[in-house]
């Protein structure tokens, strides 16, 4: 499931930037088509309808779950298929709205996969199922970006998006080999309170600092989300071709995120889930920073190597520490409504915020815009420590 998660992402984000590149349009406009993901952002506002609607005629054969996920990825595969045939260049506007389309059934994707992992868990489970979430997360991101830049080397863009929609139903006959999870009990009542206000009265009412924590969510990976938004085109900019990226980027890159989710799940276990997060805070500090040591370098592989592996073995921890974050503040009476509003929440940082990455570039330069980056970490920091060490009542 979590491969057919991180599959579509890249597909309507690195790798559609890396084809927008290619067309050479500006850099503002290739960050404002972060935006095309903006559905990751507000999943929470349809989240109650997956959560509650059940699927004529599915529903009886497969499952509440079964059956959303089987409709989500077959209309999923329909958007793949038109971004690939669309061309940037000859219609902006044509790309875009397959983009977005992408965006909205990836998200809607990814409401009944996180509700389908809680669920089926027990609570002593969560981590090791956010790590597991997190590996097949990765492993659609080695498909949709070093295998999806490799096809469009070779064969084109449009065949490579053939290709990757091919892909999709991996999740869905993983599925198959699951346990249909049981819903969590629910109070009675009608639709609107039950479905809508219900899920956020119960969060608020279960966690004292609920503010904080959803101030927290969208601070905690911002300065990461600006750098990395634009991290493509500038590799790009640099000289990289396509192969080198996806090599260096897309392989080896994924395979350090893998080793940074082990570790992340090991911390999370060893020394819980809040001195994780403090870890990964200051790493990404560090890792956002190792982009000027790159713009000194200019296109030098060997250097590649070194500040891709760094980012992404912070992502990796990071990811696996901040889902497990997540999956802890969630109630099972309203798994996937809560957690689709908390990571939509994070989702806006890399998506609305991290758009106007590409104006600073155009208006500063990188060296300045990736030091921003790296101070745009320090109030989710100051946060954290508030969290972890607020004064508490006796």
């Amino acid at each position: 499931m979590g491969i057919s998660s991180g599959l579509p992402l890249l597909l309507s984000g690195v790798t559609l930037k890396i084809r927008l590149t290619e067309a050479h349009l500006p850099f503002t406009t290739i960050g404002l088509f972060s935006l095309a993901g903006l559905a990751y952002t507000f999943k929470f506002l349809w989240a109650p309808l997956i959560d509650r609607l059940p699927i004529p005629v599915l529903r009886a054969r497969l499952g509440r779950r079964r059956s959303w996920l089987v409709v989500i990825q077959a209309a999923l595969i329909g958007a793949l298929l038109g971004l690939g045939s669309s061309d940037p260049v000859e219609s902006l506007e044509g790309t875009a709205i397959w983009a977005v389309a992408v965006g909205f059934l990836s998200a809607s994707q990814d409401i009944v996969i996180d509700a389908y992992r809680i669920e089926l868990l027990a609570a002593a489970e969560q981590g090791a199922g956010a790590a597991a979430t997190q590996i097949g997360y990765r492993l659609g991101l080695i498909a949709s970006g070093a295998g999806a830049l490799y096809l469009a080397t070779s064969l084109g863009w449009q065949a490579s998006y053939a290709v990757m929609a091919a892909l999709v139903p991996i999740g869905g006959i993983a599925a198959f080999f699951a346990p249909e999870p049981a819903p969590g009990s629910r109070a009675h009542g009608d639709w609107l309170e039950s479905t809508v206000l219900a899920p956020f009265a119960d969060f608020a009412t279960r966690h004292q600092n609920w503010l904080l924590l959803l101030l927290f969510v969208p601070l905690y990976r911002f300065g990461d989300a600006v750098a990395g938004e634009m991290a493509p085109s500038f590799y790009i900019w640099l000289g990289f071709t396509k192969v080198e990226y996806a090599n260096v980027s897309k392989l080896f890159g994924i395979v350090a995120g893998l080793a940074g989710v082990s570790v992340g799940g090991v911390l999370v276990y060893r020394l819980g889930v809040m001195h994780a997060l403090l870890l990964g805070a200051v790493l990404q500090i560090f890792a956002n920073l190792t982009y000027v040591g790159q713009l000194w370098a200019g296109h030098d592989v060997p250097v590649l190597y070194l500040t891709i592996g760094i980012e992404q073995v912070t992502a990796g921890l990071c990811g696996a520490a901040f889902v497990a974050f997540l999956s802890g503040l969630c109630s099972r009476a309203y798994t996937a409504t809560q957690y689709a509003l908390l990571s939509a929440l994070f989702s806006f940082a890399y998506r609305f915020l991290g758009s106007a990455g590409g104006y600073f570039v155009d208006l500063f330069g990188w060296a300045p815009f990736f030091v921003l980056s790296a101070g745009l970490v320090l109030p989710s920091l100051v946060l954290l420590l508030w969290l972890m060490y607020r004064p508490r009542a006796a």
